[in-house]
């Protein structure tokens, strides 16, 4: 049986990266390392008293779990004893981080994480996951890292990836030249090449939203609501309903089996509520590598949006081109 490990699929990519020397491909290879800590964590959780509040509040308003907790310290661990990393940026922290290993000032690049997606669901055992995106820094190695260095529009991405611990433990990444999946191998403790070069369909049959705000949508996108319920056996409608309300695990159920991912402003949160620099463009880097859209719902791409500032927010329509297409018609109308 022929496998191929995380690490053996990153060092025959690395010549697709000749400005890295090998930086990129260790610093992968640490993201690997710190999720499998995590996953360990997780998959333990309820045995170990580490679910439910850890008694503060972070940056978004949201009462911190312990494993958010866990995540964000395993994280911040692993890339400062790395050494590629200059700095980071959190979901769970107000400000960039930088990072203080004895090789970190003169790092390459910069990551932005979020390090449990979805913690809301911990307590109940749903599907949760790590989201993380990487960039060159702008400053010069040595110096100061500065707000510029992690405020940079998706089109300047090296690499975005994500973490899904569910059933399995899977791992899915893009450099810029494709989307390939790992599974984590739990009897020897490598992530494995399961998926490769990931193609999302150019159509789907599922839409995934909060249908509790549908209310507060827009007349176009509740006409869109109405028009996937419909019966239309030649369209293939209607559509079936998919929402976890936990970011990765809905967009790796639709990135496989097609489909379309919707978070629209609405009354509530008129700029749209998903972070644009923590899920938003590194989603959206994954979405277009595999063949997909991620638009704002206006047409205008996710990976344009020029950043004004850390946690800032955006709406987002991701997925099979033609559904993401058809969800923009009808916003338009």
């Amino acid at each position: 049986m022929s496998i191929t490990t995380l690490g053996q699929f990153i060092i025959e990519k690395q010549k697709d990266f000749p400005f890295a020397k090998g930086e990129l491909s260790r610093l992968l290879r640490d993201i690997g390392i710190a999720a499998k800590i995590i996953s360990r964590e997780v998959n333990k959780a309820g045995l170990t008293q580490i679910l439910g509040d850890h008694g503060s509040v972070n940056v978004q308003g949201e009462d911190v779990k312990k494993l958010d907790i866990i995540g964000n310290e395993t994280f911040i661990w692993a890339l400062t004893k790395g050494g590629e990393v200059c700095a980071m940026a959190s979901e769970e922290n107000d400000e960039i981080i930088p990072l203080d290993g004895v090789y970190s000032k003169s790092g390459k690049y910069v990551v932005c994480i979020d390090p449990l997606d979805g913690s809301s669901n911990i307590d109940v055992n749903v599907s949760i996951g790590t989201i993380f995106s990487i960039y060159r820094r702008i400053s010069e190695p040595g110096t100061d890292v500065t707000e510029k260095d992690v405020l940079q529009a998706g089109n300047r991405l090296v690499a975005s990836g994500y973490v899904v611990y569910g059933t399995s433990t899977m791992l899915v990444y893009s450099t810029g030249k494709g989307v390939n999946g790992f599974t984590l191998d739990p009897s020897i403790g490598e992530f494995c090449l399961s998926h490769p070069d990931i193609k999302t369909p150019k159509t789907g049959k599922i839409y995934s939203t909060n249908e509790g705000n549908a209310g507060e949508y827009s007349e176009g996108l509740k006409n869109y609501l109405a028009w996937v319920k419909e019966t239309n056996k030649e369209e293939g409608r209607p559509y079936s309903a998919r929402y976890i309300g936990s970011m990765v695990a809905d967009f790796h159920r639709n990135l496989l089996k097609g489909g379309v991912f919707i978070y629209p402003p609405t009354a509530k949160a008129p700029n749209g509520k998903l972070r644009l620099m923590f899920e938003c463009i590194p989603m959206a880097f994954l979405t277009e590598q595999a063949g997909g859209k991620a638009t704002l719902g206006n047409g205008f791409r996710v990976l344009d949006v020029e950043p004004e500032k850390l946690h800032q927010r955006v709406p987002i329509v991701m997925g099979s081109s033609e559904m993401v297409d058809k969800v923009e018609e009808f916003m338009k109308a």
